[in-house]
């Protein structure tokens, strides 16, 4: 068995996600009492610049400073794993993780191990366009020798539409326009679409989305578990 570490979580990009990782993690942890479920720290710094607007030039505001503050303070509370909650965000982990002496966890790297163990070799993704112009994905896929597809402009602009304008809104989500912009990419050869995006990771839950979404938040739920020493529920 391995030693038991406390998981760090960096949240609050944006607060939802975070709570539902939590959820995720507590859900998923073979546990018959309080004591047997992880440790875990979160740091839920909700105005952090946003990371799209950085990356895409939108906004001078960097926000790899406050994370790194954030990690560090997770790491001085005695975190000895860390799970970075937004896709976008990822594209700061080298440096993020350059900052500090424990591990954080990379969700596209594990996502895409995910996607290939299952048998995929072609993969749509849906994500922020900070996420997509980043490549995170796309590196990952590369890596492992997946094809990827990503959405033409329309596509683009109804995801970002679902993510800035419904979920982190608080308004209720248009299903069929996520549909539309997965449709687009079944209809180009994807076997499986990456829900790159933490708030995309909501949507699955809240509508029960097919398997062939494929969820990298509950990815990175299960991992930062077995990481942390703890061990899998089997639902």
């Amino acid at each position: 068995m391995k030693e038991k570490k406390t998981l760090g979580v960096l949240g609050g990009l944006g607060p939802m996600s975070s709570v539902f990782f939590y959820e995720l993690v507590t859900e998923n942890t073979k546990a018959e009492k309080d004591q047997e479920h992880l440790d875990i720290i979160i740091s839920s710094k909700a105005t952090t610049p946003d990371r799209t607007a950085f990356i895409l030039g939108e906004s001078t505001e960097n926000p790899l400073p406050i994370m790194k503050e954030e990690a560090k303070k997770l790491v001085n509370a005695g975190a000895g794993v860390i799970a970075l909650t937004c896709n976008t965000a990822h594209y700061f982990y080298e440096e993020l993780q350059a900052s500090i002496n424990v591990p954080i966890l990379n969700i596209g790297q594990l996502a895409v191990e995910h996607v290939k163990e299952s048998g995929f070799t072609k993969i749509g993704l849906l994500a922020t366009t900070g996420t997509v112009k980043c490549g995170i994905y796309q590196e990952a896929c590369q890596k492992a020798g997946l094809e990827y597809i990503v959405p033409d402009e329309k596509n683009q602009d109804r995801v970002m539409h679902l993510i800035y304008n419904q979920v982190k809104m608080g308004k209720k989500v248009n299903v069929p326009m996520l549909y539309q912009a997965a449709n687009s990419l079944f209809a180009k050869g994807a076997e499986a679409v990456i829900l790159g995006c933490t708030e995309l990771s909501v949507i699955k839950r809240n509508n029960q989305l097919p398997d062939n979404f494929i969820d990298p938040l509950m990815i990175l739920a299960k991992k930062a578990i077995t990481e942390c020493g703890g061990e899998l529920k089997i639902i």
